[in-house]
């Protein structure tokens, strides 16, 4: 559990102690009653980072942000996205516009790429997507916050094109919450490719981080990622080659935040067969989940890592359309405490939807977990990654999809679930569409995704779980060039729109109690 769930709890746990008790005992009462269930309630801020989209005089970079309807809002509010470098990140959420002023998106396809210090893009209310857009280089690492109506669920998903060169296609992800803690496993330091690190600060105070690399032997010694400072409102960005000599095929990448707080992503550039962002994987569970493996995936590549101190044995299914499928040679694969494992599938979906299910053969350790998918063939190979993912829980949220080339994986790795898939209004004109779908248990099935009526532009996906047991979603896009294989993927967990506050009531009697 990382710590900012954990400072979650224990805020909620003292704001108890001060003004009372979820359970209260009237005077006579000879017990306490029933605790009422936590509330659920919209979230009134919401902070994201998007990391530098790339070094490539080439890039061609799309921004699109969107805040789902969510009953119980508020019904105002600001987002806005300021780039990094000029320290913005503390007031990020000032200068938005009012949503209900109809002022929000004037400026959000005017190209600007918030060089110059200016919002890459203002967001519209909530329910309509708006994208900005960024070239070349040198477009900065942005940082956002978003208040009252923006806030509950507000997703922005960052899209690069690279014509040619190293990491060359579609490059991915939804913008991150800030955190102190991050893994990624399916990093490299082998020739040919170039992976880096990149650390978005959005407090008015430095962070301290470690950055630790584990191979196939464990631990890569180094020393440069010790104590790595990230300014004020900054960004930074490490090549994981200098942090060791070692060249390793398989790394998982700790990023351990000493002060302050942070946003990481690896960006995994390949010779050959382009690159991708790998995003943080799931925290350490003994069961994981990676959603969405394309169909037509040409190769699959497994890398699992514990970070405790026992080996870890797991049992290997693939979710298919028609049911749980245990890879053959991959029944089970052994992860050696402290050490990377690779493993490879080859085309284990075999030209069908597929989402892997790792769980225990014994005893439950736990483990962190991607895998680094190839489509197409020869020159015109494709890669990109997907972590294993938390679930849809209440709702998941995709912000940037098209007419074309969109498609969402459910998977119900456990009990057969229902979910209710919304698209959006486009951001040039549409109008909202809604379908209902039931996963049975043990499957995955790439659904057939609402397209908004009289779409113009490109709409924002959200998949709710209605009932039944927990589901796992991951939209993939892919190039609008059908003749080349560039995709991206990316898993949809809860888009924290709500959280959970315990019911209190007042009982300012337990500050007067007499001392003992």
């Amino acid at each position: 559990m990382k710590r900012t769930t954990l400072s979650l709890f224990a805020g909620a746990a003292a704001l108890a102690a001060v003004t009372g008790f979820a359970a209260v005992s009237a005077p006579g009462d000879t017990g306490a009653e029933t605790a009422e269930p936590a509330a659920r309630l919209p979230v009134e801020r919401t902070s994201l980072l998007c990391p530098a989209p790339s070094a490539s005089d080439l890039a061609e970079t799309t921004y699109t942000s969107f805040t789902p309807v969510t009953e119980g809002a508020e019904k105002k509010g600001t987002a806005t996205l300021t780039a990094a470098a000029d320290g913005a990140g503390a007031e990020a959420g000032k200068g938005g516009e009012d949503a209900e002023s109809g002022k929000d998106g004037e400026d959000a396809k005017d190209g600007n790429d918030g060089k110059d210090g200016k919002p890459v893009l203002r967001p519209g209310a909530p329910g309509t997507p708006v994208t900005g857009t960024a070239s070349g280089a040198d477009a900065p690492a942005l940082t956002g916050t978003a208040e009252g109506s923006h806030a509950p669920g507000w997703t922005v998903q960052q899209t690069t094109e690279v014509a040619a060169g190293t990491g060359r296609g579609l490059l991915g992800l939804n913008c991150t919450a800030p955190d102190t803690e991050f893994w990624f496993p399916g990093a490299s330091t082998a020739s040919g490719r170039t992976d880096y690190v990149h650390l978005t600060n959005p407090d008015d105070s430095a962070a301290v981080v470690d950055i630790e690399l584990y191979g196939k032997d464990g631990v890569l010694k180094s020393t440069v990622g010790e104590g790595v400072t990230v300014p004020p409102g900054g960004g930074e960005s490490l090549l994981l080659s200098t942090l060791t000599d070692v060249e390793q095929t398989d790394v998982t990448v700790h990023v351990n935040v000493r002060s302050g707080r942070l946003g990481a992503a690896v960006q995994a550039l390949d010779d050959k067969t382009g690159g991708d962002w790998l995003t943080a994987a799931a925290d350490p569970a003994g069961e994981l989940v990676v959603p969405g493996i394309p169909a037509d995936a040409t190769a699959v590549r497994l890398m699992l890592f514990t970070p405790g101190g026992s080996d870890a044995d797991l049992k290997v299914r693939l979710a298919s359309p028609s049911g749980a499928i245990t890879p053959a040679g991959h029944e089970t694969v052994h992860v050696k405490a402290g050490m990377t494992t690779g493993v490879d599938l080859g085309e284990v979906t075999r030209g069908e939807a597929g989402s892997l299910v790792l769980t225990p053969t014994s005893g439950s350790v736990p483990v962190v977990a991607a895998v680094r998918v190839v489509r197409g063939k020869g020159g015109e190979q494709e890669s990109a990654f997907i972590p294993a993912s938390d679930p849809v829980g209440a709702r998941a949220t995709a912000a940037e999809n098209r007419a074309k080339g969109t498609t969402l994986s459910v998977t119900a790795p456990d009990r057969t679930a229902k979910v209710e898939v919304t698209a959006s209004a486009g951001t040039e004109g549409g109008t909202t569409a809604t379908k209902t779908f039931t996963i049975e248990g043990g499957t995955t099935q790439n659904v057939e995704v609402p397209v908004p009526a009289g779409l113009k532009g490109t709409y924002a996906l959200t998949v709710e779980t209605v009932s039944g047991g927990p589901v796992y979603a991951a939209r993939t896009l892919t190039g609008e060039d059908e003749d080349v294989a560039s995709f991206t993927v990316q898993p949809l967990p809860d888009d924290r729109g709500t959280v959970s506050v315990p019911k209190a009531e007042q009982n300012l009697s337990v500050l007067q109690q007499p001392p003992a």
